[in-house]
């Protein structure tokens, strides 16, 4: 099954680029996908949101995200400062939104990658944005590489699971879909619309 691209508008001459926003359930590949892009293209600007929560061993501040307190969260979205923002396992998780429209207005395409509960804000605060949905090829697959990890117990297991189909129940959301049967291809695919303005 190849990917599909549904509602992808034509493209004007002078258009500058835009957000593109890549979501989809727990376990369908975002991370992977984007890792890979990245790795083939360094020069696709990914988003670094800021936490609250700790750095793990070997993270770095400012390259996998933005470690803050809760005092300079608060600020952050007292200020207005984030596109979005939720919360997840006890930490708050943000995107900085002064950092992507510098990137923008310098005419650089910006991807996102965030789960549907901030692509939802990000379409309410920037419109124009292209949300990119990440589907996997069936919903066992999905299921196989949820409860395939082997570090979860049953009820988290099952609980990804039910989150999932609420998240693959929101693909009609989105202005494009793209179904993750090959991690090269399909960041091929998220590369061609990331670089169409």
């Amino acid at each position: 099954m190849a990917a599909t691209s549904r509602g992808t508008p034509p493209v004007p001459p002078d258009a500058r680029p835009r957000l593109t926003v890549l979501s989809g359930p727990s376990g369908v590949g975002k991370s992977t996908v984007v890792a890979h892009l990245r790795k083939e293209h360094p020069e696709v600007w990914l988003s670094v949101s800021a936490t609250t929560r700790r750095p793990r061993p070997g993270e770095r501040d400012g390259v996998q995200y933005f470690f803050v307190t809760d005092d300079e969260f608060d600020k952050l979205v007292a200020n207005g400062e984030l596109l979005e923002w939720a919360e997840f396992a006890g930490h708050r998780y943000g995107t900085p939104r002064g950092a992507v429209l510098r990137r923008l207005e310098a005419g650089d395409p910006v991807l996102l990658e965030i789960d549907l509960q901030g692509a939802r804000l990000v379409r309410e605060s920037m419109p124009d944005a292209r949300l990119v949905f990440l589907a996997p090829p069936s919903w066992d697959e999905l299921v196989r590489r949820l409860t395939g990890r082997g570090t979860e117990s049953a009820e988290v297991i099952e609980r990804r699971l039910q989150a999932a189909r609420v998240e693959l129940a929101a693909e009609s959301e989105f202005d494009v879909t793209l179904v993750n049967t090959s991690v090269e291809h399909v960041a091929r695919e998220l590369l061609a619309l990331v670089d169409v303005v």
